[in-house]
């Protein structure tokens, strides 16, 4: 595959099928975009936690600040995005090898990226109409992650 989006869906991320195995398989030499589920499954696939939100968001808009990198170049920070969420990456247990990119208002991780492979996760939803600048980070992908 020239790319892979591990896509949203219920459960925890050592549930959803071969997404955690994709990731750490794959990831060295393909972008890979994990979104909510799939951005706890990349989390996951390098030794990182994923534990209970202290609230459930479903439908909620929320500022996320984010560090202009790649994924976020030309969309402001803060942006509105969309949450469907009862689950979030501790980021006390990230690897080193990834990055937080966003943080929620409250200080929860919203993105993550890999040092060195081009593997990334949002747990916001950039596919949501509510989000914006969500095609702008959805074309950022398929544009800046050879």
């Amino acid at each position: 595959p020239e790319k892979i989006v591990i896509s949203p869906g219920p459960g925890r991320p050592e549930n959803a099928g071969l997404s955690i195995a994709v990731v750490r398989e794959l990831g060295p030499a393909v972008p890979i975009l994990g979104v909510c589920l799939g951005h706890q499954a990349v989390a996951a696939a390098y030794g990182g936690k994923v534990v209970q939100a202290p609230e459930i968001l479903h439908g909620k808009v929320s500022a996320i600040e984010h560090n202009g990198g790649r994924l976020f170049d030309g969309i402001p920070s803060p942006l509105s995005a969309t949450r469907y969420h009862s689950l979030v990456v501790e980021e006390a247990s990230l690897p080193p090898e990834l990055t937080v990119t966003a943080r929620s208002e409250t200080g929860l991780v919203m993105a993550i990226e890999h040092r060195s492979h081009p593997v990334l996760g949002v747990q916001f939803h950039p596919e949501s109409i509510l989000t914006e600048h969500g095609l702008q980070i959805i074309e950022n992908y398929i544009l800046r992650f050879p």
